[in-house]
């Protein structure tokens, strides 16, 4: 069993005592406002009591079966005893006290970390899992850093400009495969238009369908012959009549080209923009009179005067 002094330092037994000890005495309240103590050690005694509390509520927001409307008043009788602490240090600074909010430890919560929202509002234990302040919480993502020009070359290589495309061998496959399939198509529109023209010219003797049929296909081959002189043309002339008839007649259907208007030379094109050349100079540098008296000077002697 145990001894009668082992059982006086039971927390029951201290607690008895104290009791009786405080019976008959008045309990003292703590004041409403920081303001009316002006004893610094009764201020230091208010800002522990208030510590304590903080401490106990701090303890019991943590059990997260409290529930939520449990939990948002907790956190709120926290944060408002917090305040309270705030002006009791502030009077005690006022009062020639030590200045706790310079030398006071940080708040931190149950897993060491600093509470957030220093300055305002605060959340504690299962306060911080509430609908609505979860998301105040989660941190967005570090943007992903950006990649020098450096780094963006070593990426470039052949196949970025697409000079492999061919090596895999399924492409140049698919390129036959539709070139054959475009010349099947032009093949059958030709065709198409030939038998159309053969049906329109039935009724004519074929020797004429054959000419029509070779002057509407276009020969390209044809080469056309430069600009050749007109000795040259009527020596080609004279050969063709000396030569046989399939010559004669190739000769006839050969396409001529002739001006119906007399075309100058190019001396005198030349001449023409000298001319007009002198009479621009004349008319910009020379005087209104200057030009008159050339004028009156040009018709005495009976020389026409140049037309601009």
């Amino acid at each position: 069993m145990a001894r009668n002094a082992e059982k006086a330092m039971t927390t029951l037994a201290r607690w008895r005592a104290a009791q009786i000890q405080d019976q008959g005495k008045d309990k003292e309240r703590r004041p409403y406002l920081a303001s009316e103590c002006l004893d610094l050690a009764k201020a230091e005694k208010w800002r522990m009591q208030i510590i304590r509390e903080i401490a106990k509520k701090v303890a019991q927001i943590q059990n997260a079966g409290l529930g939520e409307f449990r939990i948002r008043d907790l956190n709120d009788e926290i944060n408002k005893l917090l305040r309270e602490k705030g002006h009791w240090e502030a009077q005690i600074r006022e009062i020639g006290g030590p200045d706790y909010a310079k030398i006071g430890p940080r708040m931190l919560d149950h897993e060491g970390k600093e509470v957030p929202g220093n300055r305002g509002y605060k959340y504690f234990g299962a306060a911080k899992d509430l609908p609505g302040v979860r998301e105040l919480f989660e941190q967005e993502p570090p943007p992903p850093p950006r990649k020098t020009r450096a780094e963006l070359m070593k990426d470039i290589d052949a196949d970025y400009y697409g000079y492999r495309d061919d090596d895999d061998g399924i492409l140049i496959p698919l390129e036959q495969e539709a070139e054959r399939k475009a010349m099947a198509e032009a093949i059958a529109v030709w065709k198409a238009k030939k038998e159309a023209l053969l049906q329109e010219g039935a009724g004519s003797e074929e020797g004429n369908d054959e000419e029509a049929l070779e002057e509407d296909e276009e020969n390209i081959y044809a080469v056309e012959p430069d600009g050749e002189s007109e000795d040259d043309s009527v020596d080609e002339e004279g050969e063709m009549d000396s030569m046989d008839g399939p010559c004669v007649s190739q000769q006839q259907h050969r396409a001529r080209f002739m001006a119906h208007v007399p075309v100058p030379s190019q001396r005198e094109v030349e001449a023409a923009l000298l001319q007009r050349r002198k009479q621009e100079l004349l008319e910009r540098y020379a005087s209104d009179d200057l030009v008159r008296q050339e004028g009156e000077a040009k018709s005495l002697l009976g020389m026409s005067t140049p037309k601009s």
